[in-house]
């Protein structure tokens, strides 16, 4: 004889599981009627945007790459007039 009844398969995680369905499906609609049907986000749309963000990433990658070695040069020209100012001592 069995003591389960009609209800035995609703445990504590079938209930998390609706509970964040339910509240997907409330911030999804939400989003929906705050931002507008065009401005809602997609897969699409992140990933665009995450190809925009590396682009950005690369292009000030590059800027800081070319700052440091109009610094090195700098530095190194400067150096090499120093050097040729200041008389050497002789041996």
């Amino acid at each position: 004889m069995s003591t389960a009844g009609p209800n035995a398969g609703i445990g504590l995680t079938t209930i998390s599981r609706t509970v964040a369905s339910l509240a997907v499906e409330v911030v999804h609609t939400l989003e929906r009627v705050v931002a507008g049907e065009g401005r809602v986000r997609t897969a699409r749309g992140n990933a665009w945007e995450a190809v925009c963000a590396d682009r950005a990433r690369a292009d000030q990658r590059a800027e800081l790459d070319r700052l440091v070695a109009e610094l090195a040069a700098t530095r190194a020209a400067a150096r090499d007039r120093h050097a040729a100012r200041t008389p050497q001592p002789v041996s």
